[in-house]
């Protein structure tokens, strides 16, 4: 848990004014988002989101928590999210666009980036030693309620991963004494609902590519194999 910590404070204390920047992009693009929906807008996006994930594969695990014994895999499972952004952008297969079905709880996974750190604060924490706006999990629900909102159609991949990473999350609140994670554990089973719920209604009754059941196989079989890796990364901190 000290380890935990003191990686967090380093993190914080040397990027604060970069991962400052990154916040305000997100809140202007999101802006846009909702005002100017152009391609160009969209596009920008996807650019962002793939930073924003490359950001916390290199900086904040392989350099940052360098010092974590399980690092290298965050960072991997945070490199391939940055991979499916650029992929999307060569195939355009999200379309941000607006279906107003969600805005009320997107509002709410937009401010919970901000409410982080604050949660911290409340509880007797002091900066850098605090979770911030550019961390794992803030990312992480930031992107969920960004779906949310322009949820017409989403990479399923993408709310999958996030949604494991929440429950991935859910541990540490008890292994590392990280209690804001129940945050974004809290945030995924509406969010999980919810996708999944407009998806089989638009797609239950058509042909789809990959099959519905060849989908639900390889999903099945990814998040089994990250909750096993996860598993025993967990335990082997217990016997070390």
């Amino acid at each position: 848990m000290n380890v935990f910590w003191q990686t967090i404070a380093g993190y914080n204390a040397a990027t604060w004014p970069l991962q400052a920047l990154l916040v305000v992009a997100g809140i202007v693009l999101t802006a846009l988002l909702y005002r100017r929906p152009s391609p160009r807008v969209k596009v920008a996006m996807k650019v962002y989101l793939a930073l924003l994930n490359g950001w916390i594969a290199v900086a904040y695990y392989l350099w940052a928590c360098a010092e974590r014994p399980y690092s290298g895999v965050m960072a991997l499972f945070w490199g391939v999210m940055a991979a499916v952004w650029i992929y999307d952008i060569a195939v355009n297969y999200t379309t941000f666009e607006r279906t107003r079905k969600h805005d009320r709880i997107a509002f709410v996974f937009y401010l919970m980036p901000f409410v982080y750190p604050l949660f911290s604060l409340l509880r007797g924490l002091e900066f850098p030693m605090v979770t911030s706006p550019v961390m794992p999990c803030s990312v992480a629900v930031f992107t969920i309620g960004l779906l949310l909102a322009f949820s017409k159609r989403v990479n399923l991949f993408v709310i999958l991963f996030l949604c494991h990473w929440a429950l991935v999350g859910f541990s540490k609140i008890y292994f590392f004494g990280i209690p804001e994670d129940l945050l974004l554990a809290s945030a995924s089973v509406p969010a999980l609902y919810l996708f999944f719920k407009e998806y089989i209604d638009l797609n239950f009754h058509r042909d789809t590519k990959p099959d519905l059941r060849v989908m639900n196989f390889l999903l099945a079989a990814m998040c089994t194999a990250l909750g096993v890796f996860f598993s025993v990364t967990i335990w082997q901190q217990f016997v070390g």
